[in-house]
């Protein structure tokens, strides 16, 4: 009996030896890696690229009586320098997940008032509002050159710095900002120097 007990164990044991094996393996290839999620913007494309655009925007400054790093003259505060504008920008957007950076080149003509013209360049930052928006700020310097002193005036620079918003939502056909991008939108307020101006600006923006 103890012989058949042997033999029975042994049939067994053979034969339950490869099924043990196989699991084994199984248990060892078992573990997976998961991919990472990919960044995406939130119209769902790509979250990280570089972006190049162009804007057209028309608006209006105003500077203050107050005297300034620049060297502005001083004029009479109830008569302000002021005047209407046309800005062309040529700048990019390095979209970074839900945020972005980015760099921009701007030049302005005066078309009415005591401004003639101005130019300069700044860096930008902000987040992602929505399916194809952009809530920013932004540090630079500028130059500008008044009508109002003659044509031999000098350019007067300083630090500027400004906020702004960029919109084109995609229920009306607008795409986002990284892959689907079109035309937007764009409002921002700046400043020359320290709140030495008041510089409202609307336009549109066209990104590639």
């Amino acid at each position: 009996m103890r012989k058949l007990f042997t033999i029975a164990a042994a049939a067994v044991a053979f034969t339950a030896a490869p099924a043990f094996a196989q699991d084994a393996t199984v248990v060892q290839d078992a573990p997976t890696t998961e991919p990472a999620p990919a960044v995406t913007a939130p119209d769902g494309t790509s979250g990280i690229g570089f972006e190049p655009y162009v804007a057209v925007m028309g608006g209006w400054e105003q500077f203050d009586s107050e005297r300034t790093k620049a060297g502005i003259p001083l004029v009479a505060r109830n008569d302000k320098l002021n005047g209407a504008l046309v800005e062309g920008i040529v700048g990019f957007n390095v979209p970074l997940g839900p945020v972005f950076v980015g760099a921009e080149g701007s030049v302005s003509k005066g078309v009415s008032g005591d401004i003639d013209w101005d130019y300069g360049a700044a860096g930008r930052f902000g987040v992602r509002a929505g399916d194809s928006g952009l809530i920013y700020g932004k540090v630079g310097y500028r130059w500008v050159n008044f009508a109002r002193f003659g044509n031999d005036s000098r350019d007067y620079n300083e630090m500027t710095y400004g906020a702004g918003f960029e919109v084109g939502p995609k229920d009306i056909g607008l795409g986002g900002i990284t892959g689907n991008s079109g035309v937007r939108l764009r409002g921002e307020v700046s400043t020359f120097g320290s709140a030495h101006s008041f510089r409202p600006m609307l336009g549109l923006t066209t990104h590639f």
